[in-house]
């Protein structure tokens, strides 16, 4: 299974994604847990693995691309991670309001950078890959502006978990709406309870749920 391999410490990793391969371990997984899993698989393959990078720097991307098409978010992104150079708390909280809102963000996204950034430094925040999903997840919903979306989807691309899930995602409500032949969008806690039989590897029914709401969205 991905990510089992033992540490130098002797601790036995928490499982992640790294490669494709792990990817498509998961999908064997999944056709044998669960028949939907099986078609949407048959009709789209193997889907990518999605990354970012971990850190301060990862959290901050997914915070400032929220709510906004992919074309400006990266825009965004881009300003912001030439204002904020090295790309850590202490540079961050050491500019002026004024310098993040010429890169382009919003009032409420500098609110929630300085409440992360000022989480990192108090030590209330650890943005560490060997910190248990649930801890990390509990300490992203503590800063002011972060919520269970972010936290996890920070869990998922940016840790590459192998069992991260993002119940509250409009995309992956809507691909289980259609894959399921679902009457009404499920709602966050739904799509939760649903996504229960794809544990261990919910994260590669998340990579396949969203490969699959892409493919539907391509007219053809």
């Amino acid at each position: 299974m991905a990510g089992k391999t033992p540490s130098k410490t002797g601790r036995r990793r928490i499982a992640t994604l790294e490669t494709a391969r792990d990817i498509q371990a998961g999908t064997v997984a999944l056709r044998r847990l669960c028949p939907v899993m099986r078609r949407v698989h048959d009709t789209i393959g193997d889907p990518a693995l999605r990354r970012h990078a971990p850190g301060f720097a990862g959290l901050a991307r997914i915070v400032v691309g929220q709510q906004l098409s992919t074309a400006s978010a990266a825009a965004i992104w881009e300003r912001t991670a030439r204002a904020v150079d090295p790309f850590d708390a202490d540079t961050l909280l050491a500019l002026d309001d004024a310098r993040l809102r010429a890169a382009g963000l919003s009032q409420g996204k500098m609110r929630t950078l300085r409440a992360a950034a000022s989480a990192l430094q108090s030590g209330a925040l650890v943005l560490d890959a060997d910190v248990p999903d649930t801890d990390l997840f509990n300490a992203l919903v503590g800063v002011s502006g972060i919520g269970p979306w972010t936290a996890d989807i920070y869990l998922l691309f940016c840790l590459g978990r192998t069992d991260g899930f993002a119940s509250g995602d409009l995309a992956l409500q809507i691909a289980a709406q259609r894959a399921f032949e679902l009457e009404t969008r499920p709602s966050a806690l739904q799509l939760s309870e649903l996504a229960e039989r794809w544990r261990p590897w919910r994260g590669v029914a998340a990579h396949l749920l969203w490969a699959f709401y892409a493919h539907e969205r391509v007219p053809r």
